[in-house]
């Protein structure tokens, strides 16, 4: 079987890989925590399941449109609105099974081979995957520590060419838990609109901020015409198995997102939409309890990592993730990663997973229990001593 030279183009997402090799230590005995994978580790609140078992017992069993369904778009188109403080059109919201296809469909429609894509560095891995299938050139934008994993408006400004044909940026962002400040985010809005480049802003954690609230690119001049926003249900609500995600964008993009739809998915379950209906209506205290929860396990896990010797963390604003220095430990991301799984019984990801700017630094994700956490903490300090001798 001969394969089409596109399928090289494509990486992959290592949080699965490692979670694999995890697996196969713990059933030859070995113990180990789990702080590879990026989903909470709390349960989908009960009004929402039950909305789901409602919505399978009424017959929401069969195809619906590709954009969604008219109700939850609408109510999406409200809930982004009112939390932007901006107008938004159902017809402006496409429906997707998770919230890659947005990233995916985004850039089959607006990027061709020689163009031009900035993404942040480090970042999620899909995105210089998807832009390399689609023919595109990936452009990184570093973040870097200390400007607290933001980026530099400065170098965006720089990497900007007459063939760059859109601008993602993600906040609270993954794997550093940065978040971009609003001074930061207006001036990419303008460099956006004098240049005529869309921007894919990344919202996935949005809701998943420590202090504050998120700042948000679409609330800046231009931005209705120029501003994509990526986001879902699986992060905030707890549903990353139900494969729900959503975009929201210019009313003639949303066209072709939703040609892109028929042509692929055909449309996303209508029982999950009838969920994610629930989620945005329904009671938002046990979003409130989970991030509370959230905070608590940062607080601990991060100043945990700050105490062992050879290691210093930034402290996350946002998402649920700590991504450590680790270039005292003379070891590379992956080398280190590699022996804390086998030798420590932690698996973490190497920063190298999310780009070339995050060598030198390994991601946490404190989605577990606070008992697990510090156990954690015991076997990285134990695996950054030995690794030092």
């Amino acid at each position: 079987m001969q394969f089409a030279e596109r399928m090289s183009l494509l990486g992959t997402e290592t949080a699965f890989e490692v979670l694999v090799k995890a697996r196969a230590l713990e059933a030859k005995g070995k113990d180990v925590v789990h702080l590879e994978i990026g989903e909470p580790d709390f349960d989908t609140p009960k009004h929402i399941i039950e909305a789901a078992k409602d919505a399978l017992d009424q017959g929401y069993t069969h195809y619906g449109p590709s954009a969604g369904l008219p109700e939850l778009r609408e109510a999406i188109a409200h809930d982004v609105g009112r939390s932007r403080g901006i107008p938004l059109r159902p017809e402006q919201v496409v429906v997707t099974p998770g919230a890659k296809p947005i990233m995916f469909y985004v850039l089959l429609a607006l990027a061709q081979p020689g163009d031009e894509v900035i993404y942040p560095n480090p970042g999620f891995p899909i995105y210089e995957s998807v832009i390399r299938f689609v023919g595109a050139r990936p452009v990184p934008i570093p973040l870097r520590e200390e400007r607290q994993f933001s980026l530099d408006v400065n170098e965006l400004r720089d990497l900007i060419t007459e063939r760059t044909r859109l601008i993602i940026i993600n906040s609270p962002q993954n794997p550093t838990g940065g978040v971009l400040p609003s001074e930061d985010l207006q001036i990419i809005a303008e460099i956006a609109v004098q240049h005529g480049i869309p921007v894919l802003a990344d919202e996935i954690y949005s809701r998943m901020v420590y202090e504050g609230e998120a700042q948000r690119i679409m609330v800046y001049d231009g931005m209705a015409d120029w501003g994509i926003i990526l986001d879902g249900v699986s992060k905030t609500y707890a549903m990353t198995g139900w494969r729900l995600g959503y975009g929201v964008m210019p009313e003639p993009l949303a066209v072709h997102v939703t040609r892109l739809m028929t042509n692929s998915n055909s449309c996303t379950a209508a029982f999950t939409q009838r969920a994610a209906l629930a989620a945005l209506h329904g009671p938002q205290e046990p979003v409130d309890t989970m991030m509370a929860e959230f905070r608590r396990r940062r607080d601990v896990f991060v100043e945990g990592l700050n105490t062992v010797p050879g290691l210093h963390c930034t402290m996350p604003k946002g998402a649920f993730y700590a991504f450590p220095n680790i270039s005292e430990v003379s070891a590379s991301s992956q080398e280190f990663a590699n022996y804390l799984l086998q030798e420590g019984g932690v698996a973490a990801l190497a920063g190298k997973d999310f780009g070339t700017y995050g060598e030198g630094y390994v991601r946490f994700s404190y989605a577990n229990s606070l008992t697990n956490l510090r156990k954690a903490l015991e076997r990285i300090a134990d695996c950054v001593e030995k690794f030092k001798r």
